[in-house]
């Protein structure tokens, strides 16, 4: 059982079961149904001597602040404060007189505040969806160190997820002037060759999180056609959030700083990442 104090919400069932209630809630499932769906789903925790307490809590309180709290889950709770089942728990894991005193307190405000009546139910949240900032087979631009322009390639745009993701490709160019279309499709991938990288390419999901710190440094020139269709599942590149550390600093690092280290081994490159070959499969 993962507790970290004597809280009601002080350990890990109580946390994922109410954090499950409220985001399915949220998604505009109704009390009963969702509390039929956690039982259903969760029954080695409700059968679980060490845990289930907690999840009833859990139950008990989601309802309660939903103005829908049922009788029977009333009753479960009821039974679980008075017939000491919880401080046995807390006694077999060891915790102390003061431990068991203080849990007791703890039971005690929490079943009152149960069978208090609330004024008003919580809100349902509708869930707010980040858009990614950029299109697919866009191609940005940003000024590198040395003043010329650098390149990337976002190579998919996610939008069903609760941070909307691009895939970005950061590229070898180095431009006098701004990069033309060709420029772009012709251009390899950085590899990065230092630490755990491994001669790795340059790709990695984006997440606009802080992406209000790089607006004015980063600009579209146009977009490409990207053939391929990318999966956030099970992908085997990473997650970053900071654009002008992960991918403008990268190029110059890459690019300037250590140009001789790059691998001299064979790059990726942006075409063979955006169009389908006839010839393969």
């Amino acid at each position: 059982m993962g507790t970290w104090g004597v809280a009601i919400s002080s350990n890990d069932t109580y946390a994922d079961i109410y954090g499950e209630f409220v985001d399915l809630y949220n998604e505009g499932l109704d009390v009963p149904e969702i509390t039929l769906k956690l039982i259903s789903e969760n029954q080695e925790i409700v059968q679980e001597t060490d845990e289930a307490n907690n999840f009833w809590f859990a139950i008990g309180k989601a309802q309660w602040e939903y103005k829908q709290l049922d009788s029977q889950v009333l009753d479960q709770i009821k039974a679980i404060v008075y017939n000491g089942s919880d401080l046995k728990v807390w006694e077999n894991l060891g915790a102390s007189e003061k431990e068991l005193k203080k849990r007791q307190e703890v039971l005690e405000k929490f079943l009152d505040t149960l069978l208090s009546e609330r004024k008003k139910p919580k809100i349902r949240k509708k869930k707010v969806i980040i858009q990614p900032v950029f299109e697919k087979g866009d191609c940005l631009t940003f000024k590198l160190a040395n003043g010329n322009y650098g390149g990337a390639v976002v190579l998919e745009a996610v939008y069903d997820t609760e941070f909307g993701h691009n895939l970005i490709a950061l590229t070898e160019l180095n431009c006098c002037e701004k990069p033309t279309p060709k420029d772009f499709e012709d251009a390899k991938v950085l590899t990065r060759h230092f630490g755990a990288y491994n001669h790795s390419p340059s790709i990695q999901w984006y997440s606009p999180v802080r992406h209000k710190n790089v607006v004015l440094l980063v600009s579209t020139l146009f977009t490409i056609n990207v053939r391929f269709e990318y999966k956030m599942e099970n992908t085997k590149y990473g997650y970053v959030g900071d654009f002008d550390i992960w991918l403008i600093d990268m190029a110059n690092r890459l690019l300037i700083t250590e140009q001789d280290k790059r691998s001299k081994s064979k790059s990726v490159t942006i075409k063979s990442l955006t169009k389908k070959s006839f010839w393969r499969l």
